[in-house]
C-alpha cells in the first residue's frame, strides 16, 4: 500500500500536494478488498462492543463483490455477526421489481444478506416500483429513516466511467439530495452486458443524494481496473466539478479511495513518478520515462537531448548515465527487439535479440480463448501468422459464449433448424417441441427469468460453428479447435460461479494432452470477475499444478489484450507487425462471428463494432511505436511474456 505523494515547490514547509483525497493503493482488488471488508468488520465488533448498531451505505456493481465475499467468510468462519447491522442501499432502476434478476435487491441478497446474519427488517433498499406520483415523498422518507437511525457510520461507493457515485451522474450538484434520476447514456451503456443489450437497460433510477452521501462519517470509494484510471485522477487530483461527482468527495473529512494499481494508473505518483520524487532507475522505470517524454514532447526517442531530460524532472536519470544519447540507444534498441514478424520464433536465425526462440522450429501452439470469439479479435493477425508460418496451433475456447447471445439471434437460428428438418423431410417429434418450447419462452421471458438449459445450449451452439467458420478461415482444422465449456460460466447470468477444480482440471488436462511450446491467454484483467479474469485464473492455477513437468520447461506464455485497451508501450515484450491485406483479413475473420455483429448485446460504451474496436487499437499500437522514431507499420498486435 502506497501513502498519497506530496511535491515540494522549491520552498521549505511549502508542498505541492497532488492528491487531494487520502489514495490507497494495492497491488490488486482482491487485496484491496480484503482490506475494506476487515476495516467493515473492524467497525461492526467495535459498535458490537458499544452495544450500539453499525449502520452501513452499500453499493452494488463488480467493484464490492469481493469485499461482500470476504464479510460472508469472515461471518462463516470467524464467527462475524451482523445482527447489529443497519443497512441502506445508495440506488436501484426504476422501474425495476425486486425479483427481476437485473435489481439490486436481488444483486444484494445473493451477494451478501442471504449469506449472513442479518435481521431481514435491517436492510433497506430503494423501491423501484413506488409509483411516480409518490415519489417525493418516499425519497424524504428513505432519508429520514438513516437520520432516525443516527446517520451512516459508514459508506462504501464504487465509480462510474463517468465518475458518478451512486447514481448521482455528471451535473448533479454537492447539495443533490435522495431523487429519481435520468442516467447518463455512458451509466447505460456500461450496464448494457448485465441487461443482454442496451435496449433493456431501464433509463431511469432512484439514488441516495451526494449530500446524504457526504453526511456518512467514513466513506471509502473502490475501484478497479484501467478503465476509471482518468476518472480517479479527476476526482482525486482535479477541481471539484460537477463533471465528475465524485470530486466532491475532496470535501469530506474522512475518505479513502482504495484502488489497484490499474485503476492508479493515471495518478501523478504512479505516471511520472520521478517528477514526484527518487526513483530507482531500474529498466523497466527507465523505458516507462524515456517512452513517457518521448510522447509528451512529440519527439522521437533518438532526438531527445540532455536539456529534455533536464527540464523534465529527469536530471538524476542523466546523472546516472552520464548522457541522454546513451539512454536513446539503449530505449530504442528494447523497443527494435519487440518487433517480429515471426512470433512463433524464426527457424535457423539468431534469436539472441528476437523475443521468441528460433527452437523447435515448429511450435505447438495453445491459444486460450476466454469466449468464443477473443482469438481473432485479439490476436487475429499473430493467428493468422503462426498457422501460415507453419506451426500446429490449437484454440481452446474456454467458455460458450451463450450469454452474448441476443434473443432474436437465436430465434432466427432455432427458426433454421425448424425449417432444415421441414426441408428434408426430417421428423423429430422430440426436436420440433424443444424449439417450440424455446420460441415461446424467449417471447415471452420476463425479466425475473434467466433463459433456459436449452436456450442457453442453442445460443452455445451458434457460437460454436461462429468459432469453427472461424478456424476453418485462419485454416487449422476443427480438431484443433476444443471447446471447454467450463463450469463456472454456465450460469446464464452475467454473475458467474467462483472457478471450481473441475474448471481448473479442464484446463490442466488439454495442456497435458497438448504440451504446447507457447501459451496465449487474455490478460485483460481490469474486472477481477469478469470472465477474462476468471478464466485466466484458471489457466494460472493450471500452470501451477503442471510447471514441474519436462514439457512446461520448454513452455513460454504470452499475454494478449481485448479489442478496448493496449499494453502500455513500455511493457510489450512482442509486436506482431500487420500489412494492410492482414488487417483485412482479420477483419473477414472476424465476420465470422456474425451473432456479435451490428449492435452486439455487450456494445458497453463504446458504439463501435469489435472489428472497429481491434482495428484502431492495432493501428494506434503501429502509430506508437512510428511516433517514437521506429519502423512504421500499418497495424501491430501487442504481447507481454508471463514468467512461471
Amino acid at each position: 500500500m502506497q501513502a498519497a505523494s506530496n511535491q515540494t515547490d522549491g520552498t521549505v514547509g511549502q508542498p505541492i500536494t497532488y492528491e487531494k483525497i487520502p489514495t490507497q493503493i494495492f497491488a490488486d482488488s482482491k487485496e484491496a478488498s480484503n482490506a475494506v471488508a476487515q476495516e467493515i468488520a473492524d467497525l461492526i465488533r467495535r459498535k458490537q462492543k458499544e452495544g450500539k448498531s453499525c449502520v452501513l451505505g452499500l453499493a452494488t456493481g463488480s467493484s464490492p463483490k469481493t469485499v461482500y465475499a470476504r464479510l460472508i467468510k469472515m461471518h462463516r468462519e470467524e464467527g462475524l455477526s451482523f445482527k447489529n447491522v443497519i443497512s441502506f442501499n445508495l440506488d436501484e432502476y426504476y422501474q425495476m421489481e425486486p425479483d427481476s434478476i437485473y435489481s439490486y435487491h436481488r444483486f444484494m441478497k445473493e451477494q451478501l444478506f442471504d449469506h449472513v446474519d442479518i435481521p431481514k427488517e435491517n436492510y433497506f433498499l430503494p423501491d423501484g416500483t413506488v409509483p411516480p406520483a409518490l415519489l417525493r415523498d418516499y425519497c424524504i422518507s428513505y432519508e429520514n429513516k438513516i437520520s432516525a437511525v443516527g446517520g451512516l457510520d459508514f459508506q462504501l461507493l464504487g465509480i462510474g466511467g463517468n465518475g458518478h457515485v451512486g447514481f448521482n451522474e455528471p451535473g448533479s450538484l454537492i447539495n443533490a439530495r435522495t431523487r429519481l434520476i435520468t442516467l447518463d447514456h455512458s451509466t447505460r451503456a456500461a450496464a448494457a452486458m448485465e441487461f443482454g443489450g442496451l435496449h433493456k437497460v431501464p433509463r431511469k433510477a432512484i439514488t441516495l443524494g451526494v449530500a446524504p452521501i457526504l453526511s456518512a462519517r467514513r466513506i471509502v470509494l473502490l475501484a478497479w481496473g484501467e478503465r476509471k484510471a482518468s476518472v480517479i485522477r479527476g476526482a482525486v487530483e482535479g477541481p471539484v466539478t460537477e463533471r465528475n461527482p465524485a470530486s466532491y468527495l475532496q470535501a469530506h473529512p474522512d475518505v479513502s479511495f482504495v484502488v489497484d494499481e490499474s485503476a492508479a494508473s493515471e495518478l501523478t505518483r504512479v505516471k511520472t513518478p520521478w517528477a514526484v520524487d527518487s526513483v530507482v532507475w531500474d529498466n523497466k522505470m527507465i523505458k516507462k520515462a524515456v517512452t513517457h517524454l518521448s510522447k509528451s514532447l512529440g519527439k522521437p526517442i533518438l532526438k531527445l537531448t540532455d536539456k529534455d531530460y533536464n527540464d523534465n524532472g529527469m536530471s538524476d536519470l542523466l546523472a546516472q548515465y552520464g548522457s541522454g544519447y546513451e539512454i536513446n540507444i539503449n530505449v530504442f534498441n528494447q523497443l527494435q527487439h519487440t518487433i517480429t514478424g515471426w512470433p512463433g520464433g524464426k527457424p535457423n536465425a539468431d534469436d539472441t535479440n528476437r523475443p521468441e526462440r528460433a527452437q523447435p522450429a515448429k511450435k505447438r501452439v495453445l491459444i486460450f480463448s476466454p469466449h468464443p470469439d477473443d482469438d481473432i479479435i485479439s490476436m487475429g493477425g499473430t493467428f493468422q501468422r503462426l498457422v501460415d508460418q507453419g506451426h500446429e496451433v490449437h484454440v481452446a475456447y474456454q467458455t460458450s459464449g451463450n450469454i452474448a447471445v441476443a434473443d432474436d439471434e437465436a430465434l432466427r437460428f432455432i427458426d433454421f433448424v425448424v425449417d432444415f428438418n421441414k426441408g428434408f423431410g426430417i421428423d423429430s417429434p422430440e426436436a420440433n417441441k424443444l424449439f417450440l418450447d424455446a420460441k415461446t419462452f424467449l417471447k415471452h421471458t420476463k425479466d425475473s427469468e434467466i433463459d433456459t438449459p436449452e436456450i442457453r445450449q442453442v445460443k452455445g451452439i451458434l457460437r460454436r460453428g461462429e468459432a469453427k467458420a472461424t478456424c476453418r478461415f485462419v485454416g487449422i482444422p476443427t480438431s484443433q479447435a476444443h471447446f471447454l465449456n467450463m463450469p463456472f460460466y454456465e450460469t446464464g447470468t452475467v454473475q458467474k460461479k467462483p472457478i471450481g477444480e473441475e474448471d481448473i482440471k479442464i484446463v490442466e488436462n488439454l495442456i497435458e494432452e497438448i504440451k504446447p511450446h507457447q501459451i496465449y491467454a487474455a490478460g485483460d484483467f481490469a474486472d477481477p470477475h469478469g470472465t477474462h479474469k476468471v478464466c485466466w485464473d484458471a489457466i494460472e492455477a493450471a500452470l501451477e499444478r503442471s510447471k514441474h513437468k519436462n514439457f512446461m520447461k520448454d513452455c513460454w506464455v504470452w499475454l494478449y489484450r481485448g479489442a478496448w485497451a493496449e499494453w502500455d508501450i513500455y511493457e510489450i515484450e512482442m509486436a506482431v507487425p500487420m500489412s494492410p491485406d492482414q488487417v483485412l483479413k482479420k477483419r473477414q475473420g472476424i465476420f465470422k462471428h456474425q451473432s456479435q455483429k451490428d449492435g452486439v448485446v455487450f456494445q458497453g460504451d463504446d458504439s463501435r463494432e469489435f472489428w472497429q474496436r481491434a482495428e484502431e487499437r492495432n493501428s494506434g499500437t503501429a502509430h506508437l511505436y512510428d511516433e517514437l522514431g521506429l519502423a512504421e507499420y500499418e497495424a501491430m498486435e501487442a504481447f507481454v511474456r508471463w514468467k512461471f
